[in-house]
């Protein structure tokens, strides 16, 4: 007991990290290199060519039907990536934020039809209201130059929350897991969504722009760059790794608060966004409202855990008394 709640702990700290450090390096990657079908198929290439060639001796495949249903989860997978960029292309990283830490709501919903859904505690609706009421706290104050943005963030929302219930599906031991090793889910994820993301690159004639985009890197945007490839394939292992230990919800929650780093980052680090302070009262409850959910969420997730052996220890006793 006490190692898996080390795994834990690990897995969701190694995505907490490489979560935030993704959305900073991609926020100046995209910026300085404009072409995001192509900077997500790059990552996605070291991504899968490191896997084969660091990794090939973890891959494991259970059966055919097992491979054919994680296959399910590389379109959403893919989107997410590239409606991401997207956002961060054309939304601030505090308004990424902000938005984000409502999509545990549709998460929540679609949960309560798993083979084994969590209840939902008078603390979890409770947060859920903090949460949306600093979301409208936030956009209440938005300029109309961020509309195109804010398409792109609930988009990226709407497709995280099918990816990680899609993964936490087949990732966890108590729903329907797939007899895949990390290592095999990670490549498929990269390898097979590499395809329609160069496909879409080239249709929209990134390829032929590339020597001139590369041409104006400066030193430190290659650095940049080379650094959401390394992240990105942290960030693709540790997400499978974390969500076959925690629910989807609890996932999305954890995603989103560790994000208070990154508005003080963009307002003092940046200096690429003011935020009003309506705005900051309105991303700091947002996010309050996500730790909030995030403890009653581990309160219900605690109960449940000790409820399960006491079932078993119980019918053995009716067997000895028979």
């Amino acid at each position: 007991m006490a190692a898996d709640k080390m795994q834990t702990i690990v897995a969701a700290g190694c995505f907490c990290f490489c979560s935030i450090g993704m959305l900073y390096f991609n926020k100046i990657a995209v910026g300085a290199f404009p072409l995001e079908c192509t900077l997500v198929a790059l990552q996605m290439a070291f991504a899968a060519v490191s896997l084969l060639v660091g990794g090939w001796q973890s891959l494991h495949v259970g059966s055919a039907k097992d491979l054919l249903r994680w296959c399910m989860v590389v379109p959403f997978f893919t989107g997410m990536l590239l409606s991401s960029i997207l956002a961060l292309k054309h939304a601030s990283m505090s308004l990424v934020i902000t938005l984000r830490a409502l999509s545990p709501l549709g998460s929540l919903l679609v949960e309560r039809f798993y083979p084994d859904p969590l209840e939902v505690s008078t603390g979890v609706v409770l947060s859920i209201i903090v949460m949306a009421l600093g979301g409208t706290m936030y956009c209440s104050q938005l300029d109309h130059s961020h509309l195109q943005g804010v398409f792109w963030v609930i988009l990226n929302a709407i497709i995280a929350v099918c990816d990680r219930l899609l993964q936490r599906l087949m990732l966890s031991k108590d729903q329907n897991p797939v007899d895949l090793s990390k290592t095999t889910c990670t490549l498929i994820n990269n390898g097979c969504g590499l395809i329609p993301v160069a496909i879409a690159a080239y249709c929209m004639g990134e390829f032929s722009e590339v020597p001139h985009v590369v041409a104006q890197l400066t030193l430190w945007h290659k650095v940049v760059i080379a650094l959401t490839c390394v992240i990105g394939l942290g960030i693709s292992y540790c997400g499978i790794w974390a969500q076959s230990l925690i629910s989807a919800t609890s996932f999305l929650v954890m995603t989103n608060a560790n994000k208070f780093v990154i508005i003080g980052i963009e307002a003092f680090g940046l200096h690429t966004k003011v935020l009003s302070r309506t705005q900051t009262i309105g991303a700091s409850v947002t996010l309050i409202g996500a730790c909030l959910y995030a403890q009653a969420r581990k309160k219900i997730e605690a109960k449940a855990k000790e409820k399960q052996p006491i079932l078993p220890v119980q019918n053995e006793a009716k067997k000895v008394q028979m």
